[in-house]
């Protein structure tokens, strides 16, 4: 698979793959979707009110004032043989009910985490294990900077090693890109071990 940024797809369309974005309350799958996709994105942004707030406990993000209430889709065509279509969860538990809509069909998933909030992220996490979706968690680099050391944000999710851990920043479009193709290989390499081993 080539992984240039963005090739013109040529001929035949790109096979369509499916992805789903998740991780806790606003650790940034919004802002993911938006940065790479090569169309507006879908976005189900609402107001946060002050009910909501304090079920969603946004007094950790103060700066956030919006919140995913369904899902955010996009799109983003990686090269002539691969497009991707992405699939931001909402954060929020009182909506894990969507979840299983939204995976259905799914080839992996990036379960994005903020390390100054970890365990927001824990229910993505037990999510994609109990699903034996594969998935790459995905370390968010909020103003440029980490909390904690790569080893020890594995060691707190207690994910096995043969899952991913990259760092990336959902601001920028092509972070965001080599996050998406850790998950795309993640799935490829998992697919032919579970081929060779059958």
């Amino acid at each position: 698979m080539d992984s240039k940024p963005f090739a013109e797809p040529s001929g035949r369309p790109p096979t369509p793959v499916k992805i789903v974005i998740a991780g806790g309350f606003g650790v940034g799958k919004t802002t993911a979707v938006a940065s790479i996709s090569e169309i507006s994105p879908l976005t189900t942004e609402a107001a946060i009110t002050s009910v909501g707030a304090e079920v969603d406990r946004a007094a950790q993000v103060p700066a956030k004032t919006t919140t995913t209430v369904a899902m955010d889709f996009g799109c983003i065509t990686i090269d002539e043989e691969v497009k991707l279509y992405l699939f931001g969860t909402p954060g929020q538990d009182r909506f894990g009910f969507m979840w299983g809509d939204l995976v259905r069909g799914a080839l992996g998933a990036l379960v994005i985490v903020d390390t100054r909030r970890i365990d927001d992220c824990y229910p993505a996490v037990d999510y994609f294990e109990k699903a034996g979706l594969p998935f790459v968690v995905g370390v968010n680099k909020f103003d440029g900077s980490l909390a904690h050391d790569p080893a020890d944000i594995r060691w707190a999710l207690a994910v096995a090693d043969d899952v991913p851990l990259v760092i990336f920043d959902a601001r920028d479009k092509l972070s965001v890109r080599d996050a998406l193709l850790a998950v795309l290989r993640n799935t490829f390499d998992r697919a032919r071990a579970a081929a060779a081993t059958s």
